[in-house]
Order: structure tokens, then sequence, then C-alpha cells
């Protein structure tokens, strides 16, 4: 059913209820061929198919153009419009009787507001409602101009209809975008998958090497590879090996022997004045073969008396029981 009303009256309307049962006036099924049902209305004229709406004291029921009638009371532009009695009964407040196929409460005719939303495509005449005689056009009060708030509520539900079509479409856009996304994110766990596959293999591969190295350096028996506190205790056992008294006495006795060397030979360097003084032999150049002899003795005397030391010193410091 359209939205705006593309006709509007005011007319007067009956109910009827015809389903080809002959009770209170029945005069068969209705002229659609549609059986007859709640929203169902009769028409003088209008073309069978129409679609509206009615309204009566503030209460709205759409119908549709399903059968013919009122007749005779439809001449004079008297009744022009018959609502089906549930329908009838709904805007007066009655209640439908379906015995007797009346509506309680005593009103037989109202007076109602009507909107035609959109003309049918059966037989019929469009506009203005006329008798069945076809004896004249009923305009005056049965057809007036559209109200503005009718078309104003038509364009807001116009209007409501395309934001839902939007949001709709925003939906699917929204869902799109997420698939893209979930996408995008598969691929990010794929690589991410690949990559800790690719850390994986290497950490596998250092593992092999580490364990290689492992068995390179022997094990001890319990199944247990060479660990960082073995590797530190190993290295710390080289430490305490570098304190060994040969060692470190041979280490300290080279360290020693070049500087003694070097002292000795300026020590016996003295100037010849010293010598004349004293009335002795001046002694020999330390680069004739007696210098480099005596030079030599002093130096092989000096690190012996050195070494001697250094060994009490070193067995001293590491709880020897060497002699004094």
């Amino acid at each position: 059913m359209s939205s705006d009303p593309v006709q509007y009256g005011e007319v007067k309307s009956s109910y009827f209820w015809d389903d080809g049962s002959g009770i209170n006036g029945d005069t068969g099924a209705p002229a659609s061929g549609e059986p007859m049902q709640k929203g169902m209305a009769a028409s003088p004229s209008w073309p069978l198919g129409t679609e509206g709406y009615v309204e009566y004291n503030g209460k709205k029921a759409e119908f549709f153009i399903g059968d013919r009638g009122p007749g005779h009371p439809a001449e004079n532009c008297d009744v022009l419009l018959d609502l089906d009695g549930k329908t009838f009964a709904e805007l007066t407040g009655g209640s439908w009787n379906d015995s007797s196929y009346t509506v309680s409460g005593g009103q037989g005719h109202i007076d109602v507001e009507y909107y035609i939303t959109e003309w049918g495509d059966g037989a019929g005449t469009a506009g203005a409602p006329q008798p069945m005689s076809g004896s004249e056009v009923c305009d005056g009060k049965a057809v007036q101009p559209v109200p503005a708030s009718a078309k104003d509520d038509g364009d807001e539900k116009k209007k409501q209809e395309s934001d839902s079509d939007e949001g709709s479409s925003d939906e699917g856009s929204s869902d799109e975008g997420s698939s893209e996304e979930s996408g995008d994110d598969g691929g990010s766990g794929e690589k991410t998958a690949n990559d800790a596959q690719d850390s994986g293999g290497e950490d596998s591969t250092e593992q092999q090497q580490s364990g290689a190295a492992s068995g390179d350096g022997g094990d001890d028996g319990s199944g247990k590879g060479l660990t960082a506190e073995s590797a530190s205790n190993d290295i710390s056992g080289i430490s305490l090996a570098g304190n060994d008294l040969p060692l470190a006495a041979g280490v300290l006795t080279l360290a020693i022997v070049p500087a003694l060397l070097v002292a000795l030979l300026f020590a016996r360097r003295k100037p010849a004045a010293d010598y004349a003084g004293s009335g002795r032999h001046r002694s020999s150049s330390p680069l004739s073969a007696e210098g480099l002899r005596e030079t030599a003795q002093s130096v092989r005397a000096t690190a012996v008396s050195y070494w001697e030391r250094a060994s009490r010193s070193v067995r001293r410091d590491s709880g020897g029981t060497g002699r004094e």
C-alpha cells in the first residue's frame, strides 16, 4: 500500500458481511472473487483492488475494495462506503456477532474520513464515488484536497522506509567489511603461524647444535648435556687452574725477567768517574763477551731468587704446605 494518499474525502459508512450465507441481507460472495474477510470493503463505483484507510474518532483501519455496495443506500450520495462488520465494530467500540452478522451498540452508520492510497486495476471508476445506478457524481465533502498532515505522514513513512533500506544496506556493507577484515586477519594469522614455524625451525636448529656440542663435550651418564651452569663451572675450574703454582710462577717470571734485565744493564753502566775514584778496575762493557756473561749470571741469580719468593707466596695464598 502506498504511503501518500491520492484522494481524500468524508463519507457515510455502513457495514456488511457477504459470505454467501444469506443471513441479514447477504447477497452472495464478494464481486472480486476474494473470500469475505476483515479489511474488505465495498464501494458502488471505485475500482476493485483499490487500497486505502479510514479514520473515525482517532481510530484508523485499513481496507481494500473487494465488493460492490451499498446499493440503494448510495443513491443521492448518502451511504457511499461499506466496511466489513469486524472493522466497523473495532472503530465504534462494539462487538461483532458471528451468528447474526450484526455489530452491537446500535450504530449502523458512521461518518468517516477516507484516504485512497492506491487505485486498483479491477472493474470500476477512479475519482469521486458514484451510486451504482450512475445517476450522479458525489463530490463536495466526498472529495476534498488531501490534508497536508496526511502527506507529511506519508513523507515521514517514506523517509523511515528509506532510512530502513539504507540501514540494511549499511549493515550489508559492514558485514562485507567485517568479512574482508576477517580475511585480512586470517592472512595475518597464517603469516604469524608461518613465522612461528620458521622461528620454531630456528630454535630446533639451535637446540640440535647445542645437543651436538653437548655430545662433543661428553655426557656424564645422567642423560644431560652441557648446560650454562656446567659451562660456568668449567670456566671457574680453568680460572682456578691458572692459580696453580708452576703456571703462576712461570707467568710471574716472564713478567719480571725483562724488567730486571733492563735494570741491570743500566746499573752496570756507571760513569767513569765513579770507578776512577775507587781505584778499582773498570767493569767490563755489557756488549763484550765478559759483560754479557756477567749480565747473564746476574739475571739468572735474580730470577732464581724471585722464583723462590713467588713460589712461596703462591703456595701460601693457595693454602699449600711448602716450606717457607
